[in-house]
């Protein structure tokens, strides 16, 4: 049994736990702990926070969740001012050990290791994740995250892409309109210009230009609480939309890495579940044509683990480290 750091590092904020691992797996994960990256000079200072909060001498390993790319000498945040320079991490953290992860990257591995009880059934077969092949996984939030898991054996690999650059594709005239309208903004629209939290802007201003209806700007955070609540039609169409084209992006994704299953993560998705079930997702992700019958017998999940990066980080450095 080894004992470690956990981190899942943000723009916003940095979440912490310690966590115990043993023989390639995630065997306990404690109470996680968020510290605002605005409020400290740096990672090494929220470490040192975080140590003094838990009361005692922390583990002398670590796993750290970042949201962006972790090669290179120097580790630079989009959202935040910290930097990391992992030839560093031991000095600076007092530590033996550490793997660096993409944020995305570690919930692939949360994905692989999560108990059934951590996920919930969207479409398809009621039936748990396959053991064995492809395990698509896309996960909408400020940007839309994509990877996959393939297991074989009793093991299995993460692959972290960028699927979420792929182009989008309208499959009705409504969708042809917010295509049009980002096609103003931007010379190649990816899939996450749509299915990310700030694409309902754009599809809520789009669904007003069809209607001819004059609007107040909004922000995503403000639509996506207009929308979920009912309390605006136009919003909450929108966010129909949305689960629309997360259905057929998603079977994209799918068909694309020869998934034998699909999970929906992120913390958008988790907040959106119910509307998500009530949607007309499922029908979306099953509309392939001649591969309807396929994209049917595919088992289709919502990851409900409530810290999925703290988790998947972890179970990557027992991976990593068995």
């Amino acid at each position: 049994m080894s004992k470690l750091v956990t981190v899942d590092i943000g723009g916003t904020h940095a979440r912490f736990a310690l966590a115990e691992v043993s023989g390639g797996r995630v065997v306990d994960l404690g109470e996680a702990v968020t510290l605002k990256t605005a409020e400290h000079a740096s990672f090494q200072t929220a470490w040192q926070d975080f140590g003094r909060i838990a009361g005692h001498e922390l583990p002398r390993a670590a796993a750290i969740a970042i949201a962006g790319p972790v090669k290179g000498e120097v580790i630079k945040f989009t959202n935040n001012p910290w930097i990391i320079r992992p030839a560093l991490i031991g000095e600076k953290l007092g530590v033996d050990a550490y793997t660096l992860i993409n944020d995305f990257g570690a919930v692939g591995h949360a994905v692989a290791q999560a108990d059934e009880e951590h996920f919930l059934h969207l479409t398809g077969p009621d039936e748990p994740l396959p053991g064995e092949g492809t395990i698509s996984i896309i996960g909408p939030g400020t940007g839309l995250g994509v990877a996959h898991v393939w297991r074989s054996g009793g093991d299995y690999h993460v692959q972290a892409t960028e699927g979420g650059h792929i182009d989008f594709a309208p499959l009705d005239t409504i969708e042809d309109a917010i295509l049009a309208r980002l096609r103003q903004r931007y010379r190649r629209v990816s899939v996450e210009r749509v299915v990310s939290g700030p694409g309902l802007v754009d599809i809520y201003e789009a669904l007003a230009g069809i209607e001819g209806r004059s609007i107040q700007p909004q922000d995503d955070k403000a639509l996506w609480q207009l929308g979920a609540s009912g309390e605006d039609s136009l919003a909450a169409a929108a966010v129909d939309r949305f689960c629309l084209s997360l259905g057929s992006i998603a079977g994209d994704i799918a068909l694309a890495q020869g998934g034998s299953g699909v999970v929906i993560a992120g913390g958008l998705g988790l907040r959106i579940k119910d509307i998500l079930l009530r949607s007309g997702f499922a029908e979306r992700f099953c509309a392939k044509g001649r591969f309807e019958g396929l994209m049917a017998t595919l088992p289709v999940k919502l990851i409900t683990h409530p810290q999925p990066g703290l988790f998947g980080a972890a179970a990557a450095f027992a991976k990593e480290h068995p």
